[in-house]
């Protein structure tokens, strides 16, 4: 699709008086803003990120201590961008017992984590059943701890599993202690995207239900994008707009966390797809607080962007870390 650009001057003009006016930004000027360079894009996330707000708050910025806990990286799907998931038989594969994932957990609640985030590949040997047992014993050993744990892709995983309703295998897990859910495995949500990269992962459509159902049960979650995996520019401001559009419905999301391939020890690495750039990494910050208008959170994820990074990506827009 071709659009004719305005005078950069006239859409900033038009974007930021529909950020004062509490107006969506539409597809079109979504995708023009990417033109903008960034010390424009940065000026307008920043008010909308105030905007958002209230005065008190409008230069905080919010963060927790969080351990990952990854209790098995033996997975049966496979996406051309993971370096992660491995074979059932595959020497490197492991998979922890209950007791000494929960030591894991308990470590680092010990040593100052205020939530622990726990995914992991989607392994028959660890469905449903095991993940109770483990969420009790996280809870009993250090009840103050926050889970925040499981993608949609593997909460759909567990209900096939267990032939049961995504509402009824949440439920399950909010009563062993899930306290909210992350954002993985939204990827990208285009579907020609998808087929190229993780056809085995569930279609937008499912993973936007699975974070409606959880929200139905008062589940806060996040929300991801994936940006470097051969996408254009058009599919990233769709993906935005379908979660903008979700969260107008159920209104639980928490935070946006725009993430970047990794293409180390990947199959995708093969494929001719250009990497994504620095300035594109922080135009995703940007946009997405300018275009997520009911999302309070945009995360700059210093993990992945590293400190320097992550501390100019709070003057472009980004008002969380991790």
């Amino acid at each position: 699709m071709v659009f004719i650009l305005k005078q950069q001057s006239s859409l900033v003009q038009e974007v930021k008086e529909k950020i004062l006016a509490r107006e969506v930004i539409s597809r079109k000027e979504a995708i023009e803003l990417y033109q903008c360079d960034l010390v424009t894009l940065g000026k307008l996330a920043q008010l909308a990120k105030r905007k958002k707000l209230p005065s008190d708050l409008e230069q905080t910025v919010f963060w927790n201590t969080n351990l990952h806990l990854n209790p098995t990286n033996v997975c049966v799907g496979k996406c051309n961008f993971c370096a992660f998931a491995k074979r059932p038989r595959d020497p490197e594969a492991y998979t922890m017992s209950i007791e000494e994932a929960c030591k894991k957990a308990v470590r680092g609640h010990q040593s100052g984590a205020t939530e622990v985030h726990i995914v992991g590949g989607l392994n028959p040997k660890t469905a449903i059943d095991y993940y109770q047992k483990l969420l009790r014993a996280i809870k009993k050993e250090a009840p103050a701890l926050h889970i925040k744990a499981f993608t949609a892709v593997e909460i759909e995983f567990f209900a096939k599993l267990a032939k049961a309703s995504y509402q009824d295998v949440l439920e399950a897990l909010k009563d062993a202690g899930l306290n909210s859910m992350p954002g993985g495995g939204a990827e990208v949500f285009a579907k020609s995207v998808r087929d190229e990269t993780c056809p085995d992962k569930i279609p937008a459509e499912k993973w936007l239900e699975i974070h409606e159902v959880a929200h139905t049960l008062g589940l806060r979650t996040n929300a991801t994008m994936l940006a470097g995996i051969g996408e254009s520019i058009c599919d990233r401001i769709d993906h935005l707009l379908l979660l903008r559009e979700q969260q107008a419905k159920s209104k639980l999301f928490q935070a946006f966390i725009p993430l970047q391939c990794h293409y180390q020890d990947t199959e995708i690495i093969q494929q001719e797809i250009d990497p994504i750039t620095g300035i594109e990494v922080l135009k995703n910050i940007a946009i997405g607080q300018i275009v997520l208008h009911n999302f309070l959170y945009v995360k700059a994820y210093w993990v992945q962007l590293g400190r320097k990074v992550a501390q100019f990506a709070l003057n472009i827009g980004a008002n969380d870390l991790d």
